[in-house]
């Protein structure tokens, strides 16, 4: 195979700030979720933010795990949109700086304004991002590149996407596309607030089965529509042949297909955990890709997790990968 994964996308633009507590009341701001807004509602946000404590980074959630991945030593290719701005210059050269593929070239992309999301990392370092789609809300499956599907182990489709019609097309016609050429469709739910309020479009996406599925233990209480985890996990194997369920600084649960495993989490201090679910199935699919058991790749998900929440921002700087993987030898 060419690629390990093929990933569907928004292509979003990270700017990531410190707030206090007191800000979301102010600025009536949904505090812990991601909330869309237009372009005028974010421009107000940033003008209430100190843009020079700010870090802009390349991210968005199936974007932050195809980098992740390529991080460790696999090989991607990401199917997005950008407009022809400066914002969709500097995503699409983070992306050729991290290796990815992409068939997306600069000088045709449209022209308007790329998307961006604004991070919001609160005291308690849990993040809240209010998100400009931009031109990543038109895409569709014209994004898509067939041959690229054809020669991947797995495609990776992000739950943001069903919150656009054109967007829920893309992934229908990507999964549509692995399926017929025996190409393996992995699926993370990407945030509470898309299976709370795209349920019916996240089940279209599952459909019958997915098989492999990335949650955290709200999005999998909310899908599932039961009360506990015990209860949820098994409602799971109706909807997803493997799954993980991350469980924040308790670890992760992983299903294999036959039995359950418990990851144990990595002690860390947390100041960001903007990125922490993306970075974790980065890393999961190298292992799963690259000869690890699902135990084992989960034991590597949750070091990289656990490193990734101790910085600012969704990205891990290559020396940083480094020490992970020889600390996961060692």
């Amino acid at each position: 195979m060419k690629y390990d994964v093929f990933g569907i996308g928004n292509a979003i633009v990270d700017i990531v700030t410190e707030v206090d507590h007191d800000f979301f009341e102010k600025n009536e701001v949904e505090k812990g979720v991601m909330t869309l807004v237009d372009e005028k509602r974010q421009i107000h946000l940033m003008g209430a933010i100190d843009m020079k404590r700010s870090i802009m980074s390349g991210g968005g959630s199936a974007g932050n795990t195809v980098v992740a991945l390529n991080q460790f030593g696999g090989k991607s290719f990401y199917s997005c949109l950008v407009a022809h701005d400066e914002l969709g210059k500097f995503f699409l050269d983070d992306l050729k700086h991290h290796g990815v593929n992409t068939n997306l070239k600069y000088e045709n992309c449209p022209t308007g304004h790329s998307g961006r999301c604004l991070v919001m990392t609160s005291p308690d370092a849990q993040r809240t991002m209010n998100t400009f789609l931009g031109v990543s809300s038109f895409l569709s499956p014209e994004h898509l590149d067939e041959e690229a599907i054809k020669n991947s182990s797995y495609v990776y489709l992000e739950g943001y996407l069903v919150a656009s019609p054109k967007g829920l097309e893309a992934m229908k016609e990507a999964k549509k596309i692995a399926e017929k050429n025996k190409v393996e469709v992995a699926l993370t739910f990407s945030d509470p607030s898309m299976v709370k309020y795209f349920s019916k479009q996240m089940e279209e996406i599952v459909g019958a089965s997915v098989d492999l599925l990335f949650c955290n233990d709200e999005e999998a209480l909310i899908f599932t529509g039961t009360n506990s985890l015990s209860e949820a996990r098994e409602k799971l194997k109706q909807s997803a042949k493997r799954f993980v369920i991350t469980l924040g600084a308790n670890g992760a649960m992983v299903y294999d297909g036959d039995t359950f495993i418990s990851i144990e989490p990595y002690a860390t201090v947390a100041v960001d955990t903007n990125g922490a679910g993306d970075m974790f199935a980065g890393a999961f699919m190298y292992g799963i890709t690259h000869g690890h058991s699902y135990a084992g790749s989960g034991k590597l998900a949750s070091l990289a997790s656990s490193h990734v929440v101790r910085q600012w921002g969704p990205r891990l700087k290559k020396e940083e990968v480094q020490k992970i993987l020889h600390e996961f030898k060692g």
